[in-house]
Order: C-alpha cells, then structure tokens, then sequence
C-alpha cells in the first residue's frame, strides 16, 4: 500500500490532467520534493545555461552513482532533466547555425587560386567559419549526449523493473510456520529502539513547538486547521450545492460537476489544513529529518483520506438522491453511507505500517510482518466492501434496476479469486507479492471510482454543449445551419473521443503503483507519439490530431463563407438566383478540395503521395469508375456553362419539372406531383435538353376552340380577349391574341395564346380561362360545335312518327 499512498498526488494530476485532456501530468514531481523541486527550479532560471562539456560531466558523475532502489527515480529524473537541458541547447544553437551560414553565403565562396579579395571579407569569413565549426561540434556533440541521456534512462528503467520484480516475488517465511514468530521476536528488540528514536525525535520537535512563547500559536493554527478541514467542508459542500442549483441549468453535467467540485473542495481544504499545521510546526520548532518525514507523510495521508471520503460522499449523495451518479436506490445509498470512511481508514491503517518501516529502517522481518498484515486488512476490506454491496445486486430487479451485466459478474468472479490468492501467497510465504496484489487491488478500485466521475463528466459535457438538445448545439445549428443529426453525432464522436483518452490516463494511473510512475508510462508513450510507421507512411498521434483539427475548422470556416455568399454577399449582384446557387456550390467544392489537401499536408502527406494515390485511383477509373467521372465533369460544366441552372423548368426526355439541385453527382427535379427525380449530369451534357426559362422566362397559354361556321367570330373574339385580359395572371406584354386558324371539318378553329410569368403557371392559368370562356359563351349562346338532336322514334305498326 505504501507505493499505492505515494502516487497519490500523483492521481490528483491524473485528475487534472485528465480533466483538461492534456499531458502536463507527465512532469507531477513527488510531494516530498515539492520544495526542493521549485528551488531548483528557480536557481536554474537565475543561473546560466550549463556547456555540453558541464552537461557531459553531470551526466558521468550521476552514472557513476550508487545503484539501489531508492536512487533510481531521483537518478533516473536527474538524468531527464540533463536530457532536457540538451535538447533546449540544440534547439537554441539551431538557429545561430542557420544564421552563421546564411551570413556566410552572403559573403561567398573563398576566391579561386590567384584570385584576390579584400582583407576584410577574408578575415571576417574565417572568423564566421570558425564560429560555425565550433557551434556545430557543439551541436553534434549536444545531440550525442541526448542520445546517451535517452539510452542510459531505458537502462535505469530497465533496472528498477528487476529490483521491483527480484523484491516482489521473493519468498520469506511463511507466517504459519514458527520461524515468521521467531524471526520477528528477535528482530523486534532493535526494531522497537530505531521506532523509539522517531517517537522521541517527534515529542522533543512537539515540546519545543508547544513552549510558552509558541503555544498560543501552534494550538491556534491546530484548531484552524481541524475547522477548516471539518467546517470548511460542510460549508463548501454546502455552497458548492446551492450555486450548482443557481448557475447550472438541470440535467446530468451538473451533477457530474458537483461530485467533482465537492472532491477538489475536500481535497484542497484538508491539503492547505494538514500542511499548513506542519509548516507552522516546522517553523516553531527544529525537527528531525525523520520527525519530520514522518509529519509530511501522516498530512499526506490525510489528503488521501481526504479524497476518497469526498469521492465517496459525492458519488453517494444521501442527502441529494436527485443528484446522485450512480443508479443506487436511496436505501442503499445510506446503508452504504459509511463505506468512504472505512475505506479512507483502513487504508491509512495499512499504509502506516510500511511507511514507519521506511522511514525508521526497520528490520527483515518486521518488513515481512507488514507485509503480511497490509495483505489481510487490505482483503478483509474489499471482503467487506463486497458484503456491503451484496443487497445491491439482489434488490436491482425491485428496485428498477437494469440486470447485472455479464462482465460485471465476472469482474466480481476474478476479483474473490484473487482474494483467495492472496491469502494462498501468504500462507505459503509470498508475501511481498500478497502485499502488492492487495494494494493493487484497493488502489485500482479507488482510480476506477474516481475516473467513473471523470467519463460521466466528459459525456455530459459534450452532450449538454454539443447536442441538438443543448442551448449551445441549438446556437450552432441556427449560426451554421447544422442538422440537428450532425450536432448529435458530433457530441457522440467528441464523448467517446474524450472517454478513450481518459482511458489511456486511467491506464496511467493504475500503472503508478506497478514499480512504475507516471514518467515511466509517459515516457513510453512518447515513443508512441513520435509516430509509427505503418509501409511508406508515418503515423504520427499528434499529426493526426492537426489534419482532424485543420479539417474541422476548414469546413467550419468554408460553411460560413458560403452562407456569408448566399444570404449577404451574392443578393446584393445583379446575378439570377440560379447562378448564385452555381456560384456558391463551385465554391464550396473549391474550398472543400482545398481543405482535404491542407488536412493531408498537416498529415504528413506531401503532393507526391496524392500524386501516388491519383495514380492508384486512375487505374480504378479504368476499370469502373468511368461513369462517376463522367458524372463529376458534366456537373462541373452545368455548374460553369449553365445550359441548366437550379430554379429552370427543363424537359428531358419524358420528365419535366423544376431543377432543385445541382450536385456532384446528379441533379435533382422536382415534377408535377411533388416527387424528385435525381438524373446523372451526364444526361444533360449527351442528350437534348429543353430548357423553358433559359433565354426566357415567361410561359405561354395555348388555348383552340373549334366553333360552327354561322358563329359570329367577330363577337367570338371580343369574347375571348376580354376574359384573357381580365385574367390577373396574364401578362400585359405581350399583349394576348386570337387567330382564326381556319375551317376544319366544317367547323371554324379559333386559337387564342395568352402569356404568363412563368411556365409552372400556364397549366393553371388555361384552366381558369377555359371555365371563364366557356362561362361567357353560354351565355351568350354561342355553342362551340352544332347541336343534332336524336331522330323520333318509329311506331310499331309503320304509321308515321308524331312530331
């Protein structure tokens, strides 16, 4: 447990680093070396940059250092830091090169033999040239010893993996055997002196902060501190609630925000209370180094203790079931009220043990006593936390709960077996490795609860900000015209976005108590981040996150130039509607294309490898892509020649309608009932095409009435052009005519021709002339063909018929 308890602020970075999706975890130094670490750092911000050569010796002189556990990670972070100060002087000498050289090209090549030049340019090339061959070897020089740096760090790595390995799986006494009791019994005499030296050292540094002088404020700084700790927590639980409930709408992030505000609060409180005592203890009095180390860890496991029991009081909410995470009944949530405490005390209760050994060195066997006593209390407590979620499980069908899923179960299954094992590497004197498991074990369970909060939080950011449903999502949808499906899937692809890189902080996390750090697992990771190669392409994380990122804010930029285009900019020309959509979209696709081509260059892929994929793309136009093709060029020039434009009424072989929409691929038309009909390019390009509004707009009504020959066709007309010119739909000019067209069947033919706005209102128009002519023919009792009534008929005994 003692690994588990000092990676703790170790898993507050992971919380932080997690939270703002950044790496800056990776450089979260170790408590104990807080101080130190920010004098250092500041004396190296005052102090002048080391040489290669200074650099090169720090180097040999930490190599040349004792090898043993405890070294390592201060060895192996000395050398980083060496690695780093390297890396910062090539890059620094890099441009001086560059600028050495650049000078140097102005001034020329040295003249030929027997050619001569002026002094001055002569001495001041060799002096340039020397510069740039000295800062040069300086450079190489630089860059091997990064390489040296980098090398020598896998080697420390490597070796404090085997120490962790060599301690972990070595067997001593078994505590059921009577050697463990009397190896402890004999062990425990200088053991309890060394323990007897750290109590005296702590009650003499207490006994000199508690003298008379000093007394009033040392005790006031320890009620201070237990009221900011106990009543400041009340208080900003408090408060953190009710402004939750003022300043953020209902719905599931505030929630997740809370349990995460709640757990900061606790933690920072107790953090400035508990190290705010000690710093006033060491003020007032002189302490020991190991008095002293031990009051830094016992604050430290106060934080500790700090942040589960805030963890679990936020996940539980007993007092706010509405806000509650989790899906626990309200019963079981109190019934599990107390679990934070016992899980934050038994915890510190098995991690002060190791740590006294630690700090007071103790003995072999007290060591393996430890061991054995972390592995059992820490067992007995997952043990107990089981128990206490037993109910859980057999009350969720009554309480609405969704079944168990299976892995769940067999999660539970692997986890009592490893229980089980543990208590079998101990009886068979495994105890290191016992000790291990069951830290592992709690410390994993206590990072799972903990990054549970951190992906409920990244989902319900993204669905509360992005989504359709969200007052944000709705903005984005009125400002860019999104669909409210897109919105939705973007906060789907963001939220699991989000979740696989928490789970790559959460790996990060549980690996810290694997004889491992947080370094370590980065470091590792850098190598990852540096890319891999995958045939002749370089697949590099970071490169890949700037095409995404150059893509998303392409077609976000290209979409607001094209609504700028279409609603402000192209309404103000005298161009038709028709060619402002033609505008707008060979725009589009222009931008589009020059976006995919920005994203592949931030991807690493230059013009020879879209030279190499057009290459490889050509071979499949060959062989079935020709029609495509053919498609995407007719729609190229429909869109440049404008034969057909959207908003024309065209006639193409047997449909006729409005065209709607030019697109890559095909156009669609609109018909007569209301259905599209979507038509390649190339239909318009190789076939006959007729275009009613192309040259002009304007419909015609066709209407021919067949008449007897004794109409009055004078009065016919008068007829016909008065209805045509009382039509509110006929246009003025041209004005509407009558033409007799001559005599058919004995019949006279009248062809009247009116002329509309537009031809979609001809078809309408003749309609309602039809009604309003033949309306004022029968009135006027002019009948449009002669009437013939059916002959009498005969009667049956042959008389005539009677008229």
């Amino acid at each position: 447990m003692m690994a588990a308890m000092s990676s703790i602020p170790r898993l507050m970075a992971f919380w932080l680093a997690a939270l703002l999706l950044c790496g800056a975890a990776a450089a979260q130094p170790d408590s104990n070396n807080n101080s130190s670490s920010g004098s250092n750092s500041a004396a190296a911000a005052l102090a002048p940059e080391p040489t290669v050569a200074e650099l090169r010796e720090q180097l040999t002189k930490i190599t040349a250092a004792a090898d043993s556990d405890e070294d390592v990670p201060k060895r192996l972070a000395q050398i980083n830091d060496i690695g780093a100060r390297a890396d910062k002087f090539v890059a620094a000498r890099t441009s001086e090169l560059a600028d050495l050289n650049a000078r140097l090209g102005e001034l020329g090549n040295p003249p030929a033999a027997g050619a001569t030049e002026a002094p001055d340019i002569t001495r001041q090339r060799a002096r340039l040239t020397k510069e740039r061959n000295a800062l040069d070897a300086d450079i190489r020089l630089a860059r091997l010893l990064a390489i040296d740096v980098r090398q020598r760090g896998a080697e420390l790595v490597t070796q404090r993996r085997a120490l962790f390995e060599a301690q972990i799986t070595e067997r001593a006494p078994s505590p059921l055997g009577g050697e463990f009791w009397r190896d402890l019994q004999e062990a425990w005499p200088s053991d309890l002196d060394r323990l007897q030296t750290m109590v005296s050292g702590l009650r003499d540094g207490l006994a000199q902060a508690t003298q008379q002088g000093t007394r009033t404020a040392v005790f006031g700084a320890l009620i201070l501190a237990l009221l900011l700790a106990v009543l400041g927590n009340w208080v900003a639980e408090h408060l953190l609630t009710r402004i939750a409930a003022r300043l953020l709408p209902a719905g599931r992030l505030r929630r997740s925000l809370l349990v995460i505000a709640i757990v900061a609060s606790h933690v920072l409180l107790v953090a400035a209370a508990a190290h705010g005592f000690v710093w006033v203890l060491e003020e007032y009095a002189t302490w020991e180094p190991q008095a002293r180390k031990a009051m830094r860890s016992m604050a430290q496991a106060l934080v500790f203790m700090a942040f589960v029991i805030g963890l679990g009081r936020a996940l539980l909410a007993t007092r706010r079931p509405s806000w509650r995470l989790p899906p626990i009944p309200d019963a079981m949530a109190t019934r599990l009220a107390a679990l934070p405490w016992l899980v934050a005390l038994v915890a510190a209760l098995a991690w002060t043990p190791a740590e006294i050994n630690q700090l007071v060195d103790a003995s072999f066997a007290a060591v393996v006593a430890t061991h054995v006593l972390t592995a059992l209390i820490l067992t007995a407590l997952v043990g107990v936390v089981f128990y206490r979620l037993k109910p859980l499980r057999a009350d969720a069908p009554e309480a609405g709960l969704p079944e168990r899923p299976m892995w769940v179960g067999l999660l539970v299954a692997c986890i009592g077996m490893l229980i089980v094992a543990i208590w079998v590497l101990v009886a068979v004197g495994y105890v290191a490795l016992a000790s291990f498991l069951a830290s592992q074990l709690t410390w994993s369970g206590i990072v799972a609860a903990a990054f549970y909060v951190l992906f409920k939080f990244a989902d319900d950011v993204f669905m509360a900000g992005v989504s359709s449903r969200s007052t944000f999502g709705q903005r984005l949808q009125k400002s860019f015209g999104l669909a409210p499906q897109t919105l939705d899937q973007a906060a789907t692809v963001l939220s699991g976005l989000s979740r696989v890189a928490l789970f790559f902080y959460m790996l990060i996390a549980l690996a810290a108590p694997l004889g491992t750090g947080p370094g370590e697992v980065f470091q590792r990771s850098g190598k990852f981040g540096t890319g891999v190669k995958v045939g002749e392409f370089q697949l590099v994380p970071g490169a890949i996150l700037s095409a995404i990122a150059v893509a998303l804010v392409g077609f976000i930029a290209l979409r607001v130039f094209k609504r700028w285009l279409a609603r402000s900019y192209l309404p103000s020309t005298q161009f038709e509607p028709g060619m402002q959509s033609s505008i707008t979209t060979l725009l589009g696709y222009a931008g589009g294309i020059l976006v995919v081509a920005f994203s592949l260059s931030a991807l690493g892929i230059g013009i020879e490898r879209i030279a190499w994929v057009a290459s490889a793309l050509s071979v499949g136009i060959g062989f079935g892509l020709q029609a495509i093709v053919q498609n995407f060029i007719s729609g190229l020039i429909l869109l440049a020649e404008q034969p057909v434009k959207v908003g024309d009424w065209v006639v193409l072989g047997t449909t006729e309608g409005d065209v709607r929409r030019i697109n890559v691929r095909a156009t669609e038309i609109q018909v007569a009932d209301r259905s599209t009909v979507i038509v390649p390019n190339s239909e318009f390009i190789t076939k006959t095409v007729r275009n009613m509004t192309l040259a002009n707009a304007e419909g015609r009504v066709l209407i021919r009435l067949p008449m007897p020959l004794t109409t009055n066709a004078q009065r016919v007309r008068d007829l016909i052009l008065e209805a045509c010119r009382a039509h509110e739909g006929v246009l003025e000019t041209p004005a509407p005519s009558l033409t007799l067209e001559g005599i058919e069947g004995g019949l006279l033919i009248f062809q009247a021709i009116a002329y509309v706005p537009s031809p979609r209102l001809a078809g309408g128009v003749r309609s309602d002339l039809l009604f309003t002519i033949l309306e004022r023919l029968n009135a006027e009792q002019l009948p449009l063909v002669p009437y013939a009534a059916p002959p009498p008929p005969m009667p049956a005994d042959g008389a005539a018929p009677a008229v």
